[in-house]
């Protein structure tokens, strides 16, 4: 189970956000005319469109403070549990929320992530107060804004600001049914929307200018892109690419019978490339590092005499060893550099101070080794030898985790390398241990609060890796996120800090979040465009892409095809996609005359020995203070180094041997070939995928030692 899925399944998992505090800046006015405008005016500045007080913020509720009308508000749905009641008091108060004009029921004023349109639009008036108005044209979700505007209508920013999503919990609390679920999360966005306005309000009274919003990508209906900012440019640069360079790539694989697994974090121009050639050749495959193995079997099972394999270091080791497994010895393995293609969470956990954790773990039986996926071959032999390990993906290391705990009785499990998602790992059961235990059994049948409360202190997880991307989603970035991007769709991946972990999870309680693995943010991003197709009404989707930019190329591909699959005779919608960047500041590098690329002399050791310079073409990319817009490693991976790679085969004068393959001959310290020992625990987690246990063999290593169990 990946994350998003089980946030879904116990919406209590994830606390309410912190208190939103009035010295964040104005929200930026976004170019698209879809979101062109916030919809916030002051008292030097008179509404065009003068909003009506509702019904339900009349003579006497208007007085009392917005605070009391928050409490009576909450107390009037907690003692109705009944589900039609509920109902008919929503559609009482929807009956007596005044409409708003068509001037207002515009793309811009639309809040996100309802399954009706919901319109708000909010102006502080003369007196300094917030003045609300709201629409749907969903009588359930009329009922639910005219709630939100009875409640704060006629507060002050700033006690808007105060509330807390959690004092309304009660308007949704009777929810059931993905229906009814995404309808009664209505009251959360919109009170999102009031409080994005609220702080808008405050900053134009306080005379701050507002922010540089975030770069990004507008895919519209026809496929053509629109990008923000220059980094935004850089990337869409490449997703129209050159047809003289497809037909080049695509003769070479036909001929030769070359087949390609490529990483989602990709370099834009090689990945525009391989997107387009894959019409023409199908053993193209862009994917997450656990898929990349797999498909290249498929791909000499088919016929294919060699694999290109673009990623890091870890990557074609991982093919290399699975095809060998797979007796596919003779298909060639080729790497894209004659330089070592690194990874700073692949370098962690072959560090001493790894080691030293390992031989921790050893001495605490019995222990089960939990690695992600993102290792070396070699680093995962060592480990297996040292403590028995099964490898993991972010989409499936919560249940593997859970399945441990409950499959071996006192187990102390350790996770590594990766510090943020370990962190973030025991922040969700941490989570998990207030829940209720039928709460529990809907994420795993086999665990209850006792279980959950006892496993805390046997989790323990490595504190010194990161991803080097994925470091950049920290308070800065996060910051900016809450006061320009609060009401957009959050993605983020498992491996960020725990800000954006804890940002992307409370937007995945209103159905506005998701948090897991690359895979599942592609699909979160299609499932929601699907929905919107099938509404067929004019919208725009906004998602901050939380992980590598690298995604753009598969995010664009897969819009592209789902709006020329949606085409019909009927007349279709104009439904937009906006892609949106949060690059930090820090991760920004100078720029020469000439648009190439230096480092001063305070670049990180780990990146002294980089033979390409990290970023794309705008100048962005990597910083000591503030991570990476883009991953300097994968970028190694150039279109050149593959049309050299593939011209050059086959190899007869042994000019690619630098870009083979690693094959592991060596052996462990036990006497075993590493490539063996190194394969075992991604079987152990290919068995558990498969049955959702972990293997007999593995139990029996991590209970009694090496040795096989007895039938």
């Amino acid at each position: 189970m990946d994350v998003s899925s089980l946030a879904a399944a116990a919406p209590s998992l994830v606390a309410p956000p912190l208190h939103h505090k009035p010295h964040l800046a104005f929200p930026p006015h976004h170019p698209s005319p879809a979101r062109g405008s916030i919809g916030v005016r002051c008292a030097h500045s008179p509404s065009p469109h003068p909003l009506r007080p509702s019904a339900a913020t009349a003579d006497e509720e208007v007085s009392l403070p917005p605070s009391l009308r928050v409490s009576r508000l909450a107390e009037e749905f907690r003692v109705s549990p009944d589900a039609a009641d509920r109902a008919r008091r929503l559609l009482a108060r929807a009956a007596a929320l005044p409409r708003l004009g068509e001037a207002d029921r515009v793309a811009a004023n639309r809040v996100m992530g309802c399954v009706a349109q919901v319109w708000l639009v909010g102006r502080c008036d003369g007196a300094g107060r917030m003045r609300f108005a709201a629409d749907s044209d969903s009588e359930l979700s009329r009922g639910y804004c005219a709630c939100l505007v009875s409640a704060l209508d006629g507060a002050r920013p700033e006690e808007v600001l105060d509330v807390d999503p959690a004092d309304l919990a009660p308007l949704g609390g009777a929810a059931a049914g993905t229906g009814a679920r995404s309808r009664a999360s209505t009251w959360h966005n919109v009170l999102i929307g009031m409080q994005k306005r609220a702080r808008a309000a405050i900053a134009a009274r306080e005379g701050r200018p507002a922010g540089e919003p975030f770069p990004s990508l507008i895919i519209g209906r026809d496929g053509a892109i629109r990008a923000q900012g220059t980094y935004a440019e850089a990337q869409a640069m490449f997703l129209s690419p050159n047809e003289s360079k497809i037909s080049e790539l695509v003769k070479s694989l036909r001929e030769k019978k070359i087949g390609i697994v490529a990483h989602f974090y990709m370099d834009p121009e090689v990945q525009g490339i391989l997107t387009a050639s894959k019409k023409h050749w199908p053993h193209i495959h862009i994917s997450d590092s656990l898929v990349m193995a797999d498909s290249a079997v498929k791909m000499a099972e088919a016929g294919c005499e060699y694999i290109t394999v673009l990623g890091v270091d870890f990557m074609s080791e991982n093919v290399r060893a699975i095809l060998d497994q797979a007796g596919y010895s003779k298909v060639g393995v080729y790497r894209m550099s004659s330089d070592q293609i690194g990874c700073s969470l692949a370098d962690a956990a072959s560090s001493s101070a790894y080691t030293h954790f390992l031989k921790e773990a050893s001495r605490s039986p019995p222990s089960l080794h939990v690695i992600y996926i993102n290792t070396s071959l070699e680093t995962k032999a060592h480990a297996h030898e040292l403590v028995p390990t099964i490898t993991c993906t972010s989409s499936n290391v919560v249940a593997t985790i859970l399945q441990a705990f409950a499959q071996i009785p006192g187990l102390n499990v350790w996770y590594g390398p990766d510090s943020y998602m370990g962190a973030n790992i025991a922040d969700l059961f941490q989570r998990m241990a207030v829940m209720s235990d039928e709460e529990i059994a809907e994420i795993h049948p086999s665990h209850n609060k006792k279980s959950i409360n006892a496993l805390l202190p046997r989790l323990h997880y490595y504190q010194d890796g990161n991803c080097i991307v994925h470091d950049m989603f920290g308070h800065e970035v996060v910051d900016k996120i809450k006061e320009q991007y609060c009401d957009a769709f959050l993605t983020a991946h498992f491996e960020v800090p725990g800000e954006m972990f804890s940002l992307s999870m409370e937007a995945k309680t209103r159905g506005m979040g998701v948090v897991g693995s690359t895979q599942n943010i592609l699909d979160f991003i299609k499932n929601h465009l699907m929905e919107a197709l099938d509404r067929n009404i004019n919208d725009h989707l906004q998602f901050v892409l939380g992980t590598e930019s690298g995604m753009i190329t598969s995010i664009v591909a897969a819009v592209r095809e789902l709006f020329d699959s949606y085409k019909t005779s009927q007349q279709s919608a104009n439904i937009e996609v906006e892609i949106v960047f949060p690059v930090s500041s820090d991760a920004v590098s100078n720029t020469s005359v000439n648009g190439s690329h230096h480092l001063d002399s305070s670049t990180v050791t780990d990146l002294d020995n980089v033979s390409v310079v990290p970023g794309v073409s705008s100048g962005e990319g990597c910083s000591i203070h503030g991570g990476c817009a883009s991953c300097p490693y994968m970028k190694m991976n150039s279109l050149r180094s593959l049309l050299k790679v593939c011209h050059q085969l086959p190899d007869r004068d042994n000019r690619l041997v630098a870009y083979q393959a690693s094959r592991f001959n060596a052996k462990t310290p036990l006497g075993k070939l590493v490539a063996e020992v190194g394969c075992e625990p991604i079987l152990h987690m290919r068995h558990f995928q498969a049955t959702k246990r972990l293997p007999d063999k593995l139990v029996h290593h991590v209970i009694h030692g090496k040795g096989e169990p007895t039938s």
